[in-house]
């Protein structure tokens, strides 16, 4: 344990602050959806991944990657959202073995409906508090953590 890095002041104030920012955002994000829309966040990211894609259909291992979720999760979460309409699974006609997921009538009049109520409240709890530069930070901070978990930094996975 000598050879730990713990953190100093300054560093610990700032982990932790982002900690409970994002989870109180992420909280007030998913009670937002779910009064106004009936969608959870996680629902509403499936679906935005869905929407982003050129025929609204990706395969799991797609949706996985893009969500960065574990497949179990992604699994039982699809299986919910199936049952409410939101989204369905196809055979794949490029292999017959693979599966797709689609994204249906009712899943993108879903995520039309939530979008402006979810915008409006990122835009209220997030982005009108912040400057220009601010964001410029923000974003070249997350793009600097992202190239680090990307490129194996974190020796952790």
């Amino acid at each position: 344990m000598s050879g730990t890095r713990w953190l100093d002041d300054e560093e610990q104030r700032a982990w932790r602050a982002f900690i409970r920012m994002h989870g109180r955002l992420t909280a007030r994000l998913n009670r937002q959806l779910q009064t106004d829309s009936g969608l959870s966040l996680a629902d509403y990211e499936v679906l935005v991944q869905l929407t982003d894609a050129p025929d609204g259909r990706l395969r799991p291992f797609e949706l996985q990657r893009g969500l960065q979720w574990e497949q179990s999760r992604l699994s039982h979460h699809l299986t919910r959202m199936q049952r409410r309409g939101l989204v369905t699974r196809e055979e794949c006609d490029e292999d017959g073995r693979g599966a797709l997921i689609a994204l249906t009538d009712e899943g993108r009049r879903a995520i039309v409906a939530a979008a402006p109520g979810h915008v409006e409240t990122v835009r209220r709890l997030f982005l009108d508090g912040l400057t220009r530069d601010q964001l410029a930070t923000l974003r070249q901070v997350s793009d600097q953590v992202l190239a680090r978990l990307d490129t194996g930094a974190d020796t952790g996975d």
